[in-house]
């Protein structure tokens, strides 16, 4: 079992960045980002599957060229970067963790098992 604790939320002008980091207590498993807004489901935003060491990394399409997803193996730190935001970016922030990928659906959130507690992420226009 893993233990994931998110940081780097906060409140942004719309075009601005911030860098969202979540700390595991151990390695070894596939990672991901989903947010959820309120009255919407919890979406996938970004994941690495890390079979056989690839870091392949995924993206939702909305965020695809403003987001960038990587982890730092010795930290166990998991990272977003995310550029240009925008206030439909607005939502809690989630890292998940899973012992399994899947690669067609890594975007729902019943494949991942672990879960952090999320961090708020707020853009204004």
């Amino acid at each position: 079992q893993v233990q994931l604790v998110e940081s780097g939320g906060g409140s942004v002008q719309a075009g601005g960045s911030l860098r969202l980091s979540c700390a595991a207590s151990a390695s070894g498993y596939h990672m991901g980002w989903f947010r959820q807004a309120p009255g919407n489901e919890r979406e996938g935003v970004a994941a690495i599957s890390n079979s056989r060491g690839s870091g392949t990394s995924y993206y939702t399409d909305s965020v695809k060229g403003r987001f960038t997803i990587s982890q730092d193996n010795a930290k166990k730190t998991l990272y977003l970067q995310m550029n240009s935001l925008k206030p439909e970016d607005t939502a809690q922030y989630y890292c998940a963790a899973a012992t399994a990928f899947s690669r067609g659906y890594w975007y729902e959130s019943k494949w991942w098992s672990y879960w952090g507690q999320g961090t708020q992420v707020t853009v204004s226009s």
